[in-house]
C-alpha cells in the first residue's frame, strides 16, 4: 500500500468518526437535557492486535 493510500484510509476512518460521533453528542445532550456551559468528553482510540491506547480528553461548550 503507497503511503498516500495508507493517509486516506487513516483520513476516512477519522472523518466517519466525527460524523458519526457528532449526531450522538448532540442527540445526549438534547434526550438528557444536560444543563451547565461545558459537557466534558474523552474519545478512546484502539487497535485490534496493537498496544495503541490513545485517549483524548475534551470539552464541549452547550448552547
Amino acid at each position: 500500500m503507497s503511503e498516500d493510500a495508507f493517509n486516506m484510509s487513516i483520513r476516512k476512518f477519522l472523518k466517519e468518526v466525527g460524523v458519526t460521533s457528532q449526531p450522538k453528542i448532540e442527540e445526549t445532550v438534547r434526550e438528557r437535557q444536560i444543563g451547565g456551559k461545558k459537557l466534558k468528553v474523552r474519545m478512546t482510540l484502539t487497535a485490534e492486535g496493537t498496544e495503541l491506547n490513545h485517549v483524548v480528553d475534551g470539552e464541549i461548550e452547550l448552547p
